[in-house]
């Protein structure tokens, strides 16, 4: 193995060429394969037992990504009648109704229920839930980026973006703040329903109460929901109450695991460019490997033939050199998984900044595997003629060629 190591250095500069043309080819593998595993596991974090996302009508791949993802922006309200009539069908387990509409310093404030946390199994941290309108619970990523306590206060901005006009006269007051989970939750600040209608009808809580009993009766007979989030009580669910939804009712629904299924074949024509890029790569860097051994192999005759009259067997002469190309397999399978690492890592960073949703960082699926693997078919593909060439030398013709 040391004489190995030795030959491999013997040509610095051609051996750092082959070690990072096969590490980048092993990295863009590595990159699209933790890419594909990193968002397929977020999908299936936030989808968490979700069948059905119901809405206004529109793009139905919108309505999942405004419901489950909150990364874009949702196709409009619903009654709220409509939405609690849903909830009285025998196939519905669950409905867990949202409002959206505000911000604050782009984290997006949510009206629902604390049904809503307990779909995710996540409790609180510290503080409480909220007991009255214009209390607000934070998601973990959101009380640490803006550094907001118990007890302070803040003002929503109007829309889901940094920028909105803010709403002064309707403060929320800060109450708990949710365990960190990984999921949607952590970017959101939870708040009751009755918070978001206060804000956006213009009336503080204290004045909705001061009005007549026909004045509030007339103000929630009109109130709307953004979307809500339905959870089946069996599986014959799946077939009749999205179909009924969008027939019968003035609404949709979306079923996120078929637009899961599309998004993620819209983005498999991204994924098949830098795998045919990193197939190229490997292809590239194979033969380079293989040029190099076999100009090795007939440039050492001469050590080859001391290695034969010093009583080396053919094989072993042979696995010398196939040693050389798995030192080689092995450096540049070593370096580009710690590129494709950070590549991920990198990309992680810019898809919070960009979309608000967090790819979780350093880990290890089995899928990655694959990187190593394909170092070792590489090597043992360039090496296979140089290796045959060395074991089948023949002493007198190394001995006397130059």
């Amino acid at each position: 193995m040391t004489l190995a190591w030795r030959y491999l250095w013997s040509r610095p500069l051609a051996a750092v060429l082959n070690l990072l043309l096969l590490s980048l080819g092993l990295a863009a593998m590595g990159l699209v394969l933790l890419a594909q595993d990193r968002i397929e596991h977020a999908f299936e974090r936030d989808l968490a037992g979700i069948d059905a996302v119901v809405g206004a009508k529109g793009s139905p791949m919108q309505l999942m990504l405004a419901g489950v993802f909150h990364i874009d922006t949702p196709t409009g309200n619903v009654a709220l009648a409509d939405v609690r009539a849903l909830a009285q069908q025998p196939q519905i387990a669950e409905v867990i109704p949202m409002s959206l509409g505000d911000n604050l310093k782009g984290s997006r404030i949510v009206g629902t229920t604390p049904a809503y946390a307990a779909h995710y199994g996540t409790g609180l941290a510290r503080g409480r839930w909220w007991a009255a309108p214009m209390e607000a619970v934070l998601g973990a990523s959101v009380a640490k980026n803006l550094g907001l306590k118990l007890g302070q206060s803040f003002n929503g901005a109007h829309g889901l973006g940094i920028g909105g006009s803010e709403h002064g006269d309707t403060p929320y007051t800060v109450v708990g703040q949710l365990q960190a989970c990984g999921c949607v939750l952590d970017r959101l600040i939870l708040t009751d329903l009755s918070s978001v209608w206060n804000v956006h009808e213009g009336l503080r809580p204290d004045e909705f109460e001061s009005l007549s009993v026909e004045d509030r009766e007339a103000i929630e007979a009109e109130r709307e929901v953004t979307m809500a989030l339905v959870r089946y009580a069996s599986p014959m669910a799946a077939t009749r109450f999205p179909r009924f939804v969008n027939t019968q009712t003035p609404m949709q629904a979306a079923v996120p695991a078929l637009e899961v299924a599309r998004l993620l074949e819209m983005v498999s024509v991204g994924t098949r460019l830098v795998q045919g890029l990193g197939a190229v790569l490997l292809g590239v860097a194979a033969l380079s490997v293989f040029v190099a051994l076999w100009n090795a192999v007939r440039e050492r005759r001469a050590d080859m033939a001391l290695l034969r009259l010093l009583g080396a067997p053919p094989g072993r002469v042979g696995w010398v050199v196939l040693l050389e190309a798995l030192w080689l397999a092995m450096l540049a399978a070593l370096l580009g998984l710690i590129l494709a690492q950070g590549l991920t890592a990198l990309m992680s960073n810019w898809w919070l900044v960009d979309t608000g949703w967090a790819l979780t960082g350093a880990v290890w699926p089995a899928v990655l595997w694959a990187v190593p693997g394909a170092a070792l078919i590489v090597a043992l593909t360039a090496a296979a003629v140089p290796v045959i060439s060395a074991y089948r030398a023949d002493v007198a013709e190394l001995l006397t060629s130059r």
